[in-house]
């Protein structure tokens, strides 16, 4: 399946794949000199290794890639390793000075994937281009350096090496169904001072106790039409396929059986559980459905009767369309953070705003109760923003209010579900609307760096979520007291 936001000369495109997801604004692609120039050094592809380089090499109208992240989900024993790696050679050849680190999660398939190469690179056909007395062979410095300055470093993210190197072009993330968010944090400020940089991630199905959160996650947006800037190709057998099915054998694999013999298959299927075996044989996903971050289970035992004392912060967030608006509250004490859901509003923006400026400022049970708040952190752009400077109006200092932005958000996000599993949160006994939010909301990446956000499912309110957690960020982060501690006055 080709999404619909492909461009219709490109329909045709890797009918080999279960899904192909391009990005808009595609014009051209660099996938001919880059074939050219394999040509030259003996390197040749199959058809479907050609296609998969079109897509990876697309440009919009300004001459960048199209998309600056791809993600391949495709089985063992296809040929992704040759077809990469020559892709690199040939970009390295084109254009001097470039630097390509090439990652695995462990040192053993990093170490694979350069025996692989390095033999590629002692070809005859490539002396002009690699110097082989040059190639570093030491264990954890691996390094095919070109003539013309580029070079291919290679690396497992297992011991942290890629920090430290700058102007990286492209990073490939081998194993990407064990790469986690701070492992994909780590690499992408290589790539800050390079010029059209591009990352590409490879690997099969995840198992459940792999750290897949950046693969799923880019899937799962690829998938359902939110991804920009993204190629996704995924090479799977239909679910539902029998290990025994030669057939699937040959829709899951399209090396199969021209470069790759049955008897690479059904080793596999020796070695692996059956379970295994669909993953990485056949490409097939265990499930396509998003998972949620807090568990129903662990969000209950972190219940309470009651808030503790401490010092108070809220958190106000609207949804991005500006019909709904959340309240939440946290109290900062000695060993955790309390969180509190104070309402959940749906109405037009003018009536949310001006009811939350008379409950801030206004409010019989509790005249100026911003005053008892260390911080007030408002999020949701345009809502955020038409608060703020109304409570601006009404008196209530700059130094109280913050407009949370973009990396406050992610980082209270974070905070947030780190607090959560290791027990330092705390939340009301009692409110199902917050219960309900927490437990079905899911996370949604913002960025290669491994940032994310909430995201509730269909026909769901984010907002409630949303709010506590900025009220969280806001009361851990926060550095004001007010005149005294307070207890939630809601």
């Amino acid at each position: 399946m080709v999404t619909p936001q492909t461009p219709p000369t490109r329909r045709g495109l890797l009918p080999e794949a279960a899904h192909v997801v391009l990005p808009a604004g595609i014009v051209a692609t660099g996938f001919p000199s880059v074939q050219n120039t394999c040509r030259e050094v003996g390197i040749e592809f199959d058809p479907w290794q050609c296609d998969l380089n079109r897509a990876i090499l697309a440009k919009d109208a300004s001459g960048m890639y199209a998309a600056d992240t791809v993600a391949i989900s495709i089985p063992r024993q296809v040929g992704k390793t040759y077809d990469i790696g020559a892709l690199v050679f040939a970009d390295c050849i084109i254009n001097p000075g470039t630097t390509t680190v090439w990652t695995a999660h462990r040192f053993k398939v990093a170490r694979e994937t350069f025996d692989s190469l390095r033999a590629m690179a002692t070809s005859v056909k490539m002396a002009a281009h690699v110097d082989v007395d040059a190639i570093t062979t030491a264990a954890g410095n691996e390094c095919i350096p070109f003539r013309n300055g580029s070079r291919i470093v290679f690396a497992a993210r297992e011991r942290g090496a890629i920090r430290g190197f700058t102007k990286v072009r492209r990073i490939i993330l081998d194993e990407a169904q064990i790469l986690s968010e701070a492992a994909l944090a780590d690499m992408v400020p290589t790539m800050n001072q390079a010029s059209n940089p591009q990352i590409i991630l490879m690997g099969t199905p995840p198992k459940p106790t792999d750290p897949a959160e950046v693969f799923k996650a880019i899937r799962r947006e690829a998938m359902s039409g939110e991804a920009e800037g993204v190629v996704y190709v995924e090479f799977s057998a239909p679910r539902g396929s029998k290990p025994d099915d030669r057939a699937a054998w040959r829709v899951a694999n399209p090396s199969f059986p021209k470069r790759t013999p049955a008897k690479a298959i059904l080793r596999m299927k020796k070695l692996l559980s059956e379970a295994d075996f669909m993953r990485e044989a056949l490409g097939i996903w265990d499930d396509d459905r998003a998972e949620v971050a807090v568990s129903p289970h662990r969000w209950a035992e972190l219940e309470v009767d009651e808030a503790p004392n401490g010092v108070l912060s809220y958190g106000v967030a609207f949804s991005f369309d500006d019909t709904r608006v959340s309240v939440g509250g946290a109290i900062k004490s000695e060993d955790r953070v309390h969180v509190e859901l104070i309402d959940a509003h749906n109405g037009r923006r003018d009536d949310g705003v001006s009811e939350l400026v008379r409950w801030f400022c206004d409010d019989p049970d509790s005249p100026e109760r911003w005053r008892k708040a260390a911080q007030i952190a408002l999020c949701g752009r345009a809502g955020a923003t038409v608060l703020y400077e109304a409570l601006r109006a009404r008196g209530v200092p700059a130094k109280v209010l913050l407009l949370v932005s973009t990396s406050q958000y992610t980082t209270g996000c974070a905070m947030f579900l780190d607090a959560v599993r290791d027990g330092t949160l705390s939340h009301l006994s009692g409110q199902p609307p917050l219960d309900d939010c927490v437990t079905s909301a899911e996370k949604k990446s913002r960025g290669q760096d491994g940032a994310w956000g909430w995201k509730a499912p269909d026909g769901h309110d984010e907002t409630p979520v949303e709010a506590v957690t900025v009220a969280l960020w806001a009361a851990k982060t926060s550095k004001r007291k007010p005149g005294r501690k307070a207890v939630v006055d809601f």
